[in-house]
């Protein structure tokens, strides 16, 4: 029942950030159909972005398998592929050939530098396409090396986020012209248009670009990380000044350094009687000293700690399926609620392709021309 209910897309197996926005959609309703090589192996049992959806297997150097590509493509409304530029135009399948058998087909393009540009044929990965953007250069400590921020930026945030979008923009735009369009999704634009607001603040001169040195860098005293007794970490963000002051009361601190609170001058010194403070209790602890109050504090928790805290079992933020613990899809909607629709799954061409409206005699032809 989710809000993306009715929706059809085809995807084109790949990495990364593609099977993500699948998966994404997916979660919200739509009716997704993988189409994976032939002799793939499939999705691994834990592989939770190639959860809920169907899958087939083609051969697409025959001349069958592409046919019956671009018939599956007919009945979509979108379409996902994240191959280097001109891989699907090689197949047979590119954007020109797919909006002519559905004029009203979303093709949503999926790379690290996109369709165009000196690097668009280059290989990379999400560390390169987030340094291209400036957000990279930005992560890290004060005097150290930039610090790759896992793949978030890259290839979920900036690349499987905004082709969403991209698509969906895409799709509503289509029900009032009749007509699709090719989604160009780059992670490195994704990445730099997530630089927003930073690259606003260094116009105002309120971001330098060293390291390590700023408001939400971790420069800044109130804002960062600390180790505690016991060796675990916690997480302040206490930017507000009533919040600042709440930080201060519940760990007994009435220095008078303390008032200079936005002088990025004073935040290294700050910052290491904070870290003497924090090591004077277990993580624990310091949870009980915060529990309640507003000084925006958190414990960090590990990947086998996080499903288990009682914020997240409240609001059912992790789920699991098959035995493997994994987020539920997200965000929420009061009348539509998404849902998974099922742990990953191998290619089963018969029923994929029934399910998207092949008789059994067009799947017995495809058989025997070796299609699948």
């Amino acid at each position: 029942m989710g809000p993306l209910k009715g929706i059809r897309l085809v995807e084109f197996a790949g990495l990364g950030p593609g099977p993500f926005a699948a998966m994404l959609f997916s979660d919200m309703g739509a009716d997704v159909v993988r189409i994976d090589r032939e002799g793939g192996r499939g999705p691994h049992r834990a592989d939770v972005t190639c959860r809920g959806r169907r899958a087939v297997a083609f051969d697409l150097k025959r001349p069958e398998a592409v046919q019956a590509a671009l018939r599956l493509v007919g009945k979509a409304d979108g379409l996902i592929e994240g191959f280097r530029p001109g891989v699907m135009e090689r197949l047979g399948l590119g954007p020109e050939v797919c909006l002519e058998r559905n004029p009203r087909l979303v093709y949503g393009r999926m790379t690290g530098w996109g369709q165009s540009g000196p690097l668009a044929n280059a290989a990379g990965h999400d560390i390169d396409y987030i340094a291209l953007s400036g957000a990279l250069h930005a992560v890290g400590e004060r005097g150290g090396a930039p610090v790759p921020p896992l793949n978030l930026v890259g290839d979920y945030g900036g690349g499987a986020l905004y082709l969403c979008f991209g698509m969906v923009c895409a799709m509503l735009e289509a029900r009032a012209s009749g007509k699709g369009q090719v989604v160009d999704a780059a992670m490195s634009d994704g990445a730099a248009s997530l630089m927003a607001l930073f690259y606003g603040l260094k116009a105002m001169g309120l971001w330098r670009g060293e390291r390590g040195g700023n408001l939400l860098d971790g420069g800044a005293h109130f804002y960062g990380t600390y180790e505690t007794k016991d060796g675990k970490w916690i997480a302040v963000g206490s930017i507000e000044p009533q919040f600042y002051k709440e930080l201060l009361e519940k760990i007994g601190m009435s220095d008078p350094a303390f008032e200079a609170r936005m002088d990025p001058s004073a935040w290294p010194a700050l910052k290491a009687k904070l870290a003497e403070v924090f090591k004077t209790r277990t993580r624990a602890e310091w949870d009980a000293v915060f529990a309640g109050g507003d000084a925006c504090y958190a414990p960090v928790l590990s990947m086998d700690e996080a499903p288990l805290h009682p914020h997240n079992v409240a609001r059912g933020t992790f789920v699991e399926i098959d035995g493997v613990v994994q987020p539920a899809p997200a965000p929420r909607f009061s009348r539509t609620p998404p849902e998974i629709q099922g742990p990953p799954a191998a290619a089963d061409n018969a029923a994929s392709l029934a399910a998207w409206g092949f008789s059994p005699d067009d799947i017995a032809a495809l058989k025997e021309s070796g299609a699948i």
